[in-house]
């Protein structure tokens, strides 16, 4: 089985981190490589970035890896160039913001977001709103955190996020919180132990999701050619 993990900004530094949990989350015999936008903007942060994005991750489809994927992961929280891919890929695509609400909803608990800035917060509402999970979801909430400065990982970012964390948690009455942003799945672990939180990071939930739905699709595959 081939994931590829396709970053929609430019930020190669971002894509290695991503890439190191998405290869940590996936069982054997899954091989997971990364892609990123060189031609897109430095980090996603609200709907003009997203936008301009869309024409490299279109473009990356023609990529080695990509072409040989069995399924493409979009890794960007806001699910950006969601629908355009789905039309025009070879495989399955999905998204990490996608696979997060559907993660929580899964494991039946209602939900609170917690992401980078201000900006990206009706982008947020607007995806969940169209996947049907508005009735699960406590809360969106902004750190305030730029996406790049997320990525540094420094001890005064975790500390923000944690605090964050557990106002939603608290106050807002999330039983998870979903961790919204890319740039966060490598801390997932860091902020989990420090909140006590049930969290969810959309990489490895991207993961998790998309290794069954290749199962299916070759097991769909297979069924189809028996027919025939």
């Amino acid at each position: 089985m081939k994931i590829a993990l396709m970053n929609p900004n430019a930020t190669s530094a971002m894509t290695q981190s991503m890439l190191a949990v998405a290869r940590a989350a996936a069982p054997a015999g899954v091989q997971v490589s990364g892609w990123t936008n060189s031609d897109g903007p430095k980090a996603i942060q609200g709907r003009e970035d997203g936008e301009a994005a869309i024409k490299g991750l279109l473009a990356g489809l023609m990529s080695e890896d990509v072409k040989n994927a069995d399924l493409i992961i979009i890794a960007c929280f806001d699910d950006v160039g969601l629908t355009e891919m789905r039309r025009t890929a070879h495989c399955p695509v999905i998204a990490i913001g996608q696979a997060a609400y559907t993660m929580a909803v899964l494991m039946g608990h209602c939900f609170s977001v917690v992401t980078s800035t201000e900006v990206s917060i009706p982008i947020i509402e607007e995806n969940i709103e169209a996947l049907g999970f508005a009735k699960n979801c406590k809360s969106i909430r902004a750190s305030g955190l730029p996406v790049l400065t997320i990525e540094q990982a420094s001890e005064a970012t975790c500390n923000t996020l944690s605090k964050e964390i557990l106002i939603a948690k608290h106050e807002d009455g999330a039983s998870t919180v979903i961790l919204g942003c890319a740039g966060m799945a490598a801390l997932h672990k860091d902020l989990e132990a420090k909140t006590g939180t049930v969290l969810i990071d959309g990489v490895r939930a991207g993961v998790n999701l998309g290794v069954s739905i290749i199962k299916n699709t070759i097991t769909y595959e297979v069924e189809q050619t028996s027919i025939l």
